[in-house]
């Protein structure tokens, strides 16, 4: 016989999305369950090594994206586990925010139990009951055996869009046309790495690497991440569909996080492909680690000191919802009546099948409006979606999918649950300009 727990707002999916989304609903007052398939906090930022948190600001570097994200690097700076927002010296978005995984893992349960916000870690949401459209509970398969969660309003944080899925709401996945989505990467640490070294390298070889501002910052600046390495790359010709090698430094001064491996043609949401991807992405690992030992200046010394507890996903499914985000909205900077949270990172689409990486730059004052409409799926009525699976096309999906975007539509799909359970109405029928004046209240940026 199952267990049944009863709560106003249930979150599923503890990424950043999710710690944001029921960090806020708390604070609303309702009662939340916070629902995490692993044993620790942090979603792909942690389970995947995702480092660092890239952007809160647009390109020339106007912060638009504050909040309960800025409230968790304020804090993580106060515990010395982030330096603030950085200068990037890769030069692609500016501004990067280095923090440590395993601080924010603590800080991020500290900050939900201090909300109110009931915990389930090791369980994982196989079935749904809807009745009239409605989401009525949860069933979790966990260690203690099945749990039924009972709520008023559902948010999906899985990044996959399970909850969503299994509850009936309309889901696509992919591109148009072969539904291929952006490759998965497994992200690996180093240590040893003699990073004077390597900054010295790029200052003496800058055809070799990529820079979207001007190179003769590069000696003024602290090393942040390097992209590049071409000529290198080309030379040791790894069965690996990718044109360059990209690692962010930190948080140690001798470490850094490698995002090079590329895994692409499997579907992050088929558990077969999943398992083939996470085969394939350590094989990967062991041998970038070795081509980077053996030929970059600065690695001679250097060694594997942790790989990600799962692949890292950038695209599986999404919400169909009540409006899809597009990237001329995206480009073109555009503004929304029901904005609840901006965004200034370019499109950024790692090819499905090629080597390359696409970008657009956004126009305008450098960040687009996301509304609150892409967080409303179509046709479930008690349900909101935040972080990489709400509604967009594949294109803006680029942009949306990173953790400052995520934290801000978490905050927003939190904060407009915890009206919906405040005037018993369902989350498409709350008063929008109400949830930005609690937004803006809770410090997030607007306009």
């Amino acid at each position: 016989m199952s267990k049944s727990i009863e709560a106003d707002i249930v979150v599923v999916g503890g990424g950043p999305a999710g710690v944001n989304a029921a960090i806020a609903a708390g604070r609303s007052g309702a009662k939340t369950v916070l629902i995490e398939k692993y044993g620790f906090i942090g979603g792909m930022s942690t389970a995947a090594l995702v480092y660092p948190w890239m952007t809160f600001h647009t390109t020339d570097g106007k912060q638009v994206i504050k909040g309960l994200a800025q409230e968790i690097i304020d804090r993580l700076m106060a515990m010395n586990a982030s330096p603030g927002h950085l200068r990037d010296t890769v030069g692609f978005v500016h501004t990067i925010t280095p923090y440590h995984p395993e601080i924010y893992k603590v800080l991020a349960v500290d900050m939900l139990k201090e909300a109110g916000v009931k915990l389930l870690f090791h369980s994982f949401v196989d079935q749904v009951e809807t009745v009239d459209n409605r989401i009525q509970s949860v069933q979790l398969t966990s260690k203690s055996g099945r749990i039924d969660v009972r709520g008023k309003v559902f948010i999906d944080t899985t990044g996959d869009a399970d909850l969503a899925y299994l509850s009936g709401a309309p889901c696509l996945q992919g591109r148009d046309g072969d539904k291929l989505t952006q490759p998965m990467t497994m992200k690996f640490r180093m240590r040893g790495v003699n990073l004077p070294a390597v900054k010295q390298y790029m200052i003496d070889h800058p055809d070799e690497f990529y820079r979207k501002t001007p190179f003769s910052e590069l000696a003024d600046l602290p090393l942040s991440g390097v992209l590049g390495y071409f000529k290198h790359w080309k030379e040791a010709n790894l069965p690996i569909n990718r044109d360059q090698v990209l690692f962010f430094t930190g948080p140690e001064d001798d470490e850094v996080l490698v995002n090079t491996t590329r895994v692409q043609g499997l579907d992050g949401t088929n558990v077969e492909d999943l398992t083939e991807a996470e085969e394939l992405g350590r094989k990967q690992v062991l041998m970038v680690a070795e081509f980077m030992r053996n030929n970059l200046p600065g690695f001679a010394k250097a060694s594997i000191s942790s790989v990600g507890a799962q692949i890292g996903i950038r695209e599986t499914r999404r919400i169909d919802g009540q409006y899809a985000l597009q990237v001329s909205d995206v480009v073109e900077g555009r503004h929304f009546e029901d904005v609840i949270a901006r965004s200034g990172y370019p499109i950024d689409i790692h090819d499905p099948s090629g080597k390359g990486v696409t970008a657009a730059w956004v126009k305008g004052d450098g960040a687009y409006d996301i509304p609150y409409r892409c967080l409303l799926p179509q046709k479930i009525e008690n349900l909101l979606t935040a972080g990489r699976c709400i509604s967009t096309t594949h294109e803006a999906l680029a942009t949306t999918r990173l953790t400052p975007s995520c934290m801000a539509t978490g905050q927003a799909a939190g904060s407009g649950a915890g009206l919906a359970i405040k005037h018993s109405v369902q989350p498409a029928q709350i008063n929008v300009a109400e949830l930005q004046a609690v937004l803006v209240q809770d410090g997030a940026l607007l306009s």
